[in-house]
């Protein structure tokens, strides 16, 4: 069993090689007026410490290819902002640049619906822009619904997603009733590709410990021959 798992990793490394880095790791914010000033510093910070947590950071590193992260918020048709454009995070330097980036930005836009569909084309847009890896894996954060223009499913039908994996982190709060659905909105609509997977936050308070958990799922190499259903091992705990 131990040999088996080092010839899947000298493979992954193989194919890895034959491109910039092993995973283009795109993060979208939601900052749709559902999203109050104090649960966006909560996101925000929840990013940061969650890239910075030394399981994540482990990760990153955890083979030599590198990954390529970038994170954008969004919220209405046409208000979409770039907080971290493309960055190969080849030593911890890049990534604590990416946390300091993150946490030095300032919100955007608070007072447009959530428009999910247009959230997600423009992370296709912005991932065919960015490096070329071996996988390319777009997340979802959000709080609602999708309520203003086409839906989901209209944006994979319309926009480049082939080859692209979208997982979604749900915040989950008991206090909107518009969010009892959100759980299944997210799995039936916005999941999307091989091992596709949802994080659930019962809350702002709860965004770090979801994100981090999500992170270091995403950014654990595969294991060549497990299929497609599950090419990560989820983390313990």
């Amino acid at each position: 069993m131990i040999r088996a798992g080092l010839v899947g990793l000298s493979l992954f490394a193989s194919a890895a090689q034959a491109a910039d880095c092993r995973l283009a790791l795109l993060l979208a914010l939601d900052v749709s007026s559902s999203v109050d000033a104090a649960e966006d510093r909560l996101q925000r910070g929840g990013l940061v410490a969650a890239l910075t947590a030394p399981e994540v950071r482990a990760a990153f590193f955890a083979v030599e290819q590198p990954v390529a992260l970038a994170v954008y918020e969004w919220s209405g048709r046409y208000n979409q902002e770039v907080l971290l454009d493309w960055t190969l995070i080849k030593t911890p330097e890049h990534l604590l640049f990416a946390a300091e980036t993150i946490a030095a930005s300032r919100r955007s836009h608070n007072d447009f619906p959530t428009a999910m569909g247009y959230a997600l084309g423009y992370g296709a847009g912005m991932l065919q822009k960015g490096p070329h890896c071996l996988y390319k894996t777009l997340d979802m954060a959000g709080d609602g619904q999708n309520n203003e223009g086409f839906g989901p499913r209209s944006a994979y039908a319309e926009f480049p997603f082939e080859g692209v994996t979208v997982n979604g982190l749900v915040i989950n709060g008991a206090d909107y009733e518009a969010e009892t659905g959100l759980i299944a909105f997210y799995k039936s609509q916005v999941l999307h590709g091989p091992g596709a997977f949802i994080e659930i936050a019962q809350g702002f308070e709860d965004y770090e410990r979801a994100m981090r958990r999500k992170l270091e799922r995403e950014l654990t190499p595969p294991v060549i021959g497990l299929g497609a259903e599950n090419p990560r091992t989820p983390p313990k705990g």
